[in-house]
């Protein structure tokens, strides 16, 4: 009967320090010594002795487990091609129907992944011309035509008038075989824009298309032409004295003229 008394009274006492279920304002501090009441009172009348567990069990915390770190785009687009690697090289390897199939269906899928990516492309350039590289350079046939047409109109139009601030140093060689097929064309381009040309003869030897010569004296290095090519085509600058390097070897009429121009009227990367 004791036993039962100071039970009940234990309960009564425990009940009389924990405050009631609607009552407010109660503090962490109060719930903290009641909860160390509840594990005194758990400790005293289990008598279990030092060594075992003395304190009120809590119920077990579930860990959370972290989500995975999303991949980067490029990281899952280099695993997609390590997995087709693979299922390639298992249907070589092993060719089942079931390893052919299991590849040629991911091979689809990416195929399809890569349609669908085409035809967002060409989407977002039809809609945004900031974007559409071919309004600069058209590659459609009727946009390519209209574009050289243009384009030649003028270049026509600055070769005209290139002889009132440039003129053309030839050098070449007697010996050279390329000289004499390249030096009618020079002739010509010469001859139809009214460009000044001085031809440098490298061994001293005459040129039929430009009699009016003069043997080379160091001219080419002061100028700063490398190598000893010939034929070299080099334009001169009368306003900032500069040297332009046209280029080397033969070159047909047209590609000659395209040539000055974009040296001479172009910005670089304004053609590309």
């Amino acid at each position: 009967m004791r036993m039962i008394f100071a039970l009940v009274a234990a309960w009564a006492a425990a009940f009389a320090m924990t405050p009631a279920s609607g009552q407010s304002g109660s503090s962490s501090r109060d719930g903290v010594e009641t909860e160390r009441a509840d594990d005194a009172f758990y400790c005293r009348e289990r008598r279990l002795g030092t060594w075992f567990y003395c304190g009120t069990p809590r119920p077990a915390e579930t860990e959370r487990s972290a989500p995975p770190p999303e991949m980067a785009a490029a990281e899952r687009l280099a695993a997609i091609t390590r997995q087709l690697d693979e299922l390639k090289a298992q249907a070589i390897l092993e060719p089942s129907e079931e390893n052919v199939i299991a590849y040629v269906r991911f091979q689809r899928e990416q195929l399809d992944r890569a349609s669908t990516f085409s035809d967002t492309w060409q989407r977002a350039l039809w809609q945004n011309p900031d974007l559409d590289y071919t309004l600069q350079r058209p590659v459609s046939t009727l946009g390519k035509r209209a574009w050289l047409d243009n384009r030649q109109a003028d270049r026509s139009a600055v070769l005209t008038r290139l002889g009132e601030r440039y003129g053309i140093f030839y050098f070449y060689a007697q010996s050279c075989g390329a000289c004499d097929i390249f030096g009618p064309i020079l002739r010509s381009v010469a001859d139809s824009h009214r460009l000044a040309v001085m031809a440098v003869s490298m061994d001293g030897g005459p040129s039929r298309d430009f009699p009016n010569y003069v043997v080379d004296s160091g001219q080419r290095a002061r100028m700063g032409v490398p190598g000893s090519e010939t034929p070299a085509l080099v334009l001169f600058d009368t306003a900032t004295r500069r040297t332009v390097p046209i280029g080397f070897g033969i070159m047909s009429a047209d590609e000659l003229m395209d040539r000055i121009f974009v040296l001479t009227n172009t910005n670089v990367g304004s053609d590309f």
